[in-house]
């Protein structure tokens, strides 16, 4: 049977002046049949802070990470900010090759598509450019339609600057036939700000959200049921606070998301379906 959703009730209403559209966004986005705990979505953003382009993007995801603007929905953030535009007169300092090899990996997914900033890919499969909030909405639509797994993560924080992740992880959807899952850990921070001062946005204050300190597998091959722990060095320039964990299960080959989940480091542990 066809996917019904509520009609659009509550509006994303954000300036013009930021770059990104003012639209409404679905008030439900529940699967039939849901129980009523809300599906996580991952959504990654590969963007540079050398990029004109990409502050609207940047906006875009703060915001629906911030408002969570659908019922039935958690939406789950990753800032992955990429490397390849840190020789053109700006060098990025959350910029990695560990994340553009990453963006990469979607790109060679789909044969002859583009790496570019800002895109966005929601659970692994819909890119599209990262300000447009139309693309996101009817990628999430899709995404939390099809089939997640569970996982819950528990946080030991007892050391100062040291957090032990401990995840598991259960009845997640079958894979396809010939590909393999692995369990992804990432630490994310919120509240980043740069003052730019060369390059295309030179002069302008930028605003970072759930950008990607750390990024990590943990384990790979994972079944229905699995668990893995990993201890995650805390960088003395993270405000704790504003730091979280995100852990998923991910494919290899279709690069599908399988299951998500995300706890707050400075509260200790958390559990998300």
């Amino acid at each position: 049977m066809r996917q019904l959703f509520a009609l659009l009730t509550v509006a994303c209403l954000w300036p013009i002046g930021d770059g990104v559209r003012t639209e409404a966004f679905p008030s439900t986005l529940r699967p039939q049949g849901a129980t009523g705990t809300p599906v996580p979505v991952l959504l990654e953003l590969f963007t540079a802070e050398g990029c004109s382009s990409c502050p609207p993007a940047d906006t875009l995801l703060e915001k629906l990470i911030e408002s969570q603007p659908a019922a039935g929905v958690q939406i789950v953030g990753l800032g992955e900010h990429v490397d390849y535009w840190d020789r053109l007169g700006w060098k990025d300092r959350f910029s990695s090759a560990l994340l553009t090899a990453r963006q990469q990996k979607y790109a060679s997914r789909s044969k002859g598509a583009d790496v570019y900033t800002p895109q966005m890919v929601v659970d692994g499969q819909d890119a599209f450019v990262g300000s447009d909030l139309a693309a996101a909405r009817r990628a999430i639509e899709r995404a939390v339609a099809g089939p997640h797994g569970s996982v819950r993560i528990a946080i030991d924080e007892t050391a100062a600057n040291v957090a032990h992740v401990a995840v598991t992880v259960a009845s997640l959807p079958a894979s396809a036939a010939g590909d393999r899952a692995d369990l992804l850990v990432a630490v994310t921070e919120d509240r980043l700000r740069t003052e730019v001062k060369r390059g295309e946005n030179q002069g302008r204050t930028l605003a970072h959200a759930a950008v990607v300190r750390d990024l990590r597998t943990v384990a790979e091959g994972v079944r229905s049921s699995s668990a893995a722990e990993t201890t995650i060095k805390l960088a003395s320039d993270w405000a704790r606070p504003n730091l979280k964990v995100v852990a998923f299960v991910q494919e290899r080959g279709s690069r599908r998301v399988l299951a998500t989940a995300v706890a707050a480091i400075a509260g200790g542990s958390s559990a998300r379906r």
